[in-house]
């Protein structure tokens, strides 16, 4: 015999979402006056009301935008490395491109440019890359790095130009970056930069350059782009390369023009 178990006239269906947490705004209030002092030390209990407001106004575009704009004007303001890096966090669940400036403006900060990139690279929208790339030339070292792989992350196609430029950067971990980004962008503009390049890249990053090279060509081949594809297919199998990437670029080539 088959035995079934009754449900509980209590329980609570999977479908159900979990209650959010009630906003109170005297609260709020007093959370954003201690943020104004909060710093190493200080309690994080004190900015709980701040992390309720965040998870409530998902859903509400009103409430959202007015949150933001008050994160925002706490980037602003004269406030701690901690706090600022605190609303950062917060920007990258609820950030939009009203934020992108004031979270541009943190990107030369070493203390807070990870933060103000991480808010930037998860916050849709043209506006946010332009933010990005707009900062790349007042950028230096690790900052510079950050921007670059946070453009290829989005896989910005409009970025495409301004990576290019950056290929023979003297420091080799940029030029390095800028190569890895172009063939996570994947387009024809990517392809023709990295093609152009090829010839004269420093032996310290032609590795990385062949594998970006590859990660392109795949990318626009599976755009339907095969003769963008099959052009990189051959530089590679026909330039001097490690044997595993002209393995790599023949059998690219082959699919590429149809060939089993």
């Amino acid at each position: 015999m088959l035995w079934r178990r009754k449900a509980s006239s209590g329980a609570v269906s999977a479908a159900t979402p979990p209650a959010k947490p009630k906003v109170d705004g005297a609260a709020v209030d007093k959370a954003f006056e201690a943020l104004k002092t909060y710093d190493f030390g200080a309690s994080r209990a004190a900015l709980m009301p701040i992390d309720d407001a965040v998870v409530a106004c998902l859903g509400d575009t009103r409430s959202r935008r007015e949150l933001e704009k008050r994160l925002a004007a706490a980037l602003k303001a004269d406030v701690s490395p901690l706090a600022k890096e605190y609303v950062c966090r917060k920007l990258c669940l609820i950030g939009s491109a009203e934020s992108a400036p004031a979270l541009a403006e943190l990107l030369a900060d070493p203390k807070l440019s990870h933060w103000a990139r991480s808010a930037l690279e998860h916050t849709p929208g043209s506006k946010t890359a332009r933010a990005l790339r707009r900062s790349l030339p007042n950028l230096r070292g690790l900052e510079k790095i950050g921007v670059i792989n946070a453009l290829g992350m989005r896989r910005d196609a409009d970025s495409a130009s301004a990576l290019a430029s950056l290929l023979e950067d003297p420091d080799t971990r940029i030029a390095g970056a800028a190569v890895a980004a172009l063939g996570n962008i994947g387009t024809s503009a990517a392809a023709k930069a990295l093609l152009k390049f090829q010839p004269k890249a420093p032996d310290a990053i032609r590795s990385v350059l062949a594998d970006a090279c590859l990660s392109c060509a795949e990318r626009l081949a599976a755009a339907g782009k095969k003769t963008v594809a099959a052009a990189i297919y051959k530089a590679l199998a026909g330039s001097p390369q490690p044997e595993h990437v002209r393995a790599a670029a023949t059998r690219g080539l082959s699919l590429a023009v149809g060939k089993r």
